[in-house]
């Protein structure tokens, strides 16, 4: 009886050993950098292709010019957000201190 409860004790520590990386509390913070960054990439390409797609309903007419400058305007404010949280992403890579191993 009390190797049965040894080894179960056993088998549950190694489990836990091994399910630990798969676990959502154990996010890797490179993995979540390497997302965040994704995230951003994707979010100021769509930003683009609104803005040429706003130029471009303007040149067919269908924006007036005094609505094209607004959507553009606001469009532009929306880029360089996502421009600036680039932008700290990679400030923030450069101030972490270089590891032995990325020599």
């Amino acid at each position: 009886m009390e190797y049965a409860l040894a080894l179960l004790i056993l088998v549950l520590l190694v489990a836990l050993v091994v399910t630990g990386p798969l676990r959502p509390g154990a996010a890797d913070p490179e993995r979540v950098e390497d997302e965040r960054r994704a995230t951003l990439d994707a979010a100021r390409e769509q930003k683009y292709g609104e803005i040429r797609d706003a130029e471009l309903d303007y040149r067919t007419g269908k924006l007036s010019e005094a609505d094209w400058k607004r959507t553009d305007g606001e469009l532009r404010e929306q880029a360089i957000v996502i421009l600036r949280q680039l932008d700290d992403l990679g400030d923030e890579a450069a101030a972490e201190p270089r590891r032995a191993s990325d020599v």
